[in-house]
């Protein structure tokens, strides 16, 4: 049997890649273009966290002074949901420094899952943000007033859609670069702001046409789509948490399994997700009459076969098992009443 760590292969990009489904779904999982030491993988997401920090910091920052002086409850909205974007960069930052510390005999997978707490922590700052922006809305729909110094609260609202809509694409690649499906998450996240940030003009164009309750229909607006963008970051976070993973790389893995000399079938195959590292365990039949040394041959040559052919995939476990003879009794049947339920 074959189980080998941090392999660094690096893979050919396969498949379709920017579809427009995946603009809108964190589809983290299909799309590297190679496997990344953890090391490397983790730097490339902390400097995307800090950079789109940055940058999300300054634009609510912004929006916050116009805030103040116009009163407008879709543009605090807007300017909530920017800022609570911005500070989800702790936890994660968080995760993939936890991600970086080399296993334990108590943590024997390693840190990498730390970033699927941090995908939670994302889901509840979207669901908090909702929540807040959704009863500010309803607030000033009870009791409208005008919003003042209409023509900053637009420019303050293309302000929010250029910070974020940069952030989102910034996110989302890096995200699908490394597998942390956290960080597209994250990335989806300040898309849904852009587009709100842009929901913002609507509600400044009908206050300046003197409709009031116009600023908190809008605020509304963001509300439902901050629920969206919550669904389906939710979606992907649970996902990840009970180790779903795409389809389409099992049936690749045993593709590539099935080619490998002196496997003569593939039993029982699993992938799972650690942070947005995969791992993979198998069951692969050899000739019966093999060697021990021959048998650990072929399933070393599967586990290469599985590194070049599985994205981010870092380590396999390998399990030969003889090729059932005629007669021959089930040489697992002695572990059987231990899988009963």
């Amino acid at each position: 049997m074959s189980d080998r760590h941090e392999h660094p292969h690096h893979h050919s990009p396969t498949g379709l890649r920017h579809r427009l489904s995946h603009l809108l779904t964190p589809h983290s999982h299909e799309t590297a273009d190679k496997v990344d030491p953890a090391l490397e993988s983790s730097a490339r997401g902390m400097r995307a966290l800090w950079v789109s920090l940055a940058v999300l910091g300054v634009t609510a920052l912004a929006q916050a002074v116009v805030v103040a002086a116009s009163g407008s409850v879709a543009l605090l909205g807007d300017t909530v949901h920017n800022a609570a974007d911005a500070l989800t960069a702790v936890p994660l930052g968080i995760a993939f420094v936890l991600g970086r510390r080399a296993a334990t005999r108590r943590f024997t997978y390693g840190y990498g899952r730390a970033e699927d707490l941090a995908g939670l922590v994302i889901v509840l700052t979207i669901a908090a943000s909702a929540a807040f922006a959704g009863w500010t809305a309803i607030d000033r729909l009870l009791d409208p007033r005008p919003v003042q110094h209409i023509p900053a609260v637009a420019l303050a609202a293309l302000v929010g859609f250029a910070g974020n809509e940069w952030v989102a694409r910034y996110r989302i690649r890096v995200g699908r670069a490394i597998g942390s499906a956290a960080l597209v998450a994250d990335g989806l996240h300040a898309r849904t702001d852009g587009f709100t940030s842009l929901a913002v003009l609507l509600g400044a164009g009908g206050s300046a046409l003197g409709w009031q309750l116009a600023d908190p229909i809008v605020g509304l607006a963001i509300t439902a789509a901050i629920a969206l963008v919550l669904r389906d970051a939710a979606r992907e976070v649970f996902r990840r948490v009970m180790d779903a993973v795409d389809p389409a790389l099992v049936d690749r893995a045993e593709r590539a399994l099935t080619e490998v000399p002196g496997v003569r079938g593939v039993g029982e195959l699993r992938l799972r997700w650690i942070g947005h590292r995969l791992r993979a365990e198998v069951a692969v039949a050899v000739d019966g009459d093999a060697t021990v040394r021959q048998a650990h041959r072929i399933a070393v040559d599967a586990e290469h076969a599985l590194l070049h052919a599985v994205p981010r995939l870092t380590a396999a476990l390998v399990h030969a098992d003889p090729e059932p003879a005629p007669g021959e009794a089930d040489p697992h049947l002695p572990l059987a009443h231990h899988a009963a339920v």
